[in-house]
């Protein structure tokens, strides 16, 4: 098995890292923070043009999918740049309406995956009995968990074991550790979307695609602080020696590469396989390797590190709440340990 990139997959990638490149995507993510989500939105328009929205939308709903592979790729550059908005619910969303539809209810498909494949609409969505978009794959039955931007999303849904809802609305916006990611429970009741068995069967298929473009995500992140932090390094004299010619400094941005070197070939071949325990592993080794990334590029720069004008800020806010959203490290290990056993 062979998880190198084909050269159309390269070029989708590049393309996406220069679109982003010129987007000022920082600006967006500041917006989106705060009380202006028209950037953000406008930043997504820009990548449903360029297909990122279809990658898991069936042909016969607008789409190009399922192309988990292409997807992956896609989430890398998403989180490179660290684009905001719920871009991993909107894909897990379609997935989820895409597997309903294959299983017999083509009802909300029909309604909901056009606009969403065009980039027209953004969703969120939460799995009650998991902890959706702030953690692990296990939790209490049943207990409907913070949704994602369900403030700024066009349509909110939530699955309670065998029922798929449309939520009317969303509780208060909590304090969240990254500000772009804006967390409110569901509002209850609704319109029942869907039920039966095939509801919490999709709802299963949603939740990996879900780790695995957070997992894609995470590798991205931390990608992005390594790049940013061995620049500082280059730039920042000590006793009038750039700071990178340290020796314990090069061991630590040696190990943060390494990490993040190993953990690329588990998310793509996770990607390929799509199997849970790949799935697993490669959301822990990213989500580490990801946050591992954040800790080193906090030390390298010290305490302007900490400062919210500095755009390093953006990438060190997210690393800590990706490596548990939709499976944090624990969680993704017992899978793991459950899937070779």
């Amino acid at each position: 098995m062979t998880f190198l990139p084909t050269d159309e997959q390269r070029a989708f990638a590049r393309s996406l890292d220069a679109m982003l490149t010129t987007a000022d995507t920082p600006s967006a993510v500041r917006a989106w923070a705060g009380d202006d989500p028209g950037p953000g939105r406008a930043l997504w328009g820009r990548l449903a043009e360029a297909g990122v929205c279809a990658l898991a939308v069936p042909e016969e709903y607008e789409g190009m999918g399922p192309l988990p592979v292409e997807l992956a790729h896609a989430f890398v550059e998403l989180g490179r740049h660290a684009v905001p908005g719920p871009a991993v619910e909107t894909v897990a969303t379609a997935v989820l309406l895409g597997e309903l539809a294959r299983l017999g209810e083509p009802g909300p498909a029909k309604r909901l995956l056009p606009a969403l494949s065009t980039g027209e609409r953004t969703a969120t969505l939460a799995i009650a009995g998991t902890e959706g978009a702030r953690g692990g794959t296990e939790g209490v039955r049943h207990a409907v968990p913070y949704a994602l931007d369900a403030d700024r999303a066009d349509a909110v849904l939530v699955v309670r074991g065998e029922e798929l809802w449309r939520a009317p609305g969303h509780g208060p916006v909590r304090v969240s550790a990254d500000p772009a990611r804006r967390l409110a429970r569901p509002a209850p009741g609704g319109e029942l979307l869907a039920e039966g068995p095939a509801v919490a069967a999709a709802a299963a298929r949603a939740g990996r695609w879900a780790m695995l473009a957070t997992a894609a995500q995470s590798l991205g992140v931390g990608l992005a602080l390594l790049d940013r932090t061995v620049a500082y390094a280059r730039q920042r004299t000590q006793f009038g020696t750039p700071i990178g010619a340290f020796q314990a400094v090069k061991h630590r941005l040696a190990d943060t590469l390494l990490a993040l070197e190993f953990a690329r070939p588990l998310l793509f071949g996770a990607a390929v396989t799509m199997t849970p325990g790949d799935l697993a592993a490669a959301k822990a080794t990213t989500g580490e390797a990801g946050y591992a990334a954040a800790r080193t590029a906090l030390q390298v720069h010290g305490a302007v590190g900490y400062t919210e004008e500095l755009d390093l800020s953006l990438w060190l806010r997210k690393a800590r709440p990706l490596r548990d959203a939709w499976g944090d490290p624990a969680t993704c290990r017992a899978a793991v340990l459950t899937a070779r056993s």
